[in-house]
């Protein structure tokens, strides 16, 4: 995958910790995650899993959706991923 906009999401398990994010690219970012390269929330809650993401043509629209989906409920991220991935799968094997 090359660099690309994209709007993510993280978790800690099916039951736990969500994190969304924006990145220009997904696989650096995730694997900074992965390793607790990037301080902060994901290192501290231990938010590793990348459960969906979405890849938009623009940095602007990708930020535009982060911001929407950080201001939803809780139920609607969850039905976001469940609709994508069903069984949380950790997506990130996939993208290498």
């Amino acid at each position: 995958m090359s660099k690309q906009p994209c709007v993510y999401i993280l978790a800690s398990d099916r039951i736990g910790t969500l994190y969304v994010g924006v990145t220009s690219d997904l696989i650096k970012r995730v694997w900074g995650h992965k390793n607790n390269v990037v301080p902060g929330f994901t290192k501290r809650y231990g938010v590793h899993d990348l459960v969906w993401y979405e890849l938009h043509d623009s940095m602007e629209s990708a930020i535009t959706r982060e911001k929407a989906i950080k201001a939803w409920k809780r139920n609607w991220k969850l039905a976001l991923i469940e609709k994508e991935n069903p069984l949380w799968k950790d997506l990130y094997p996939e993208l290498l």
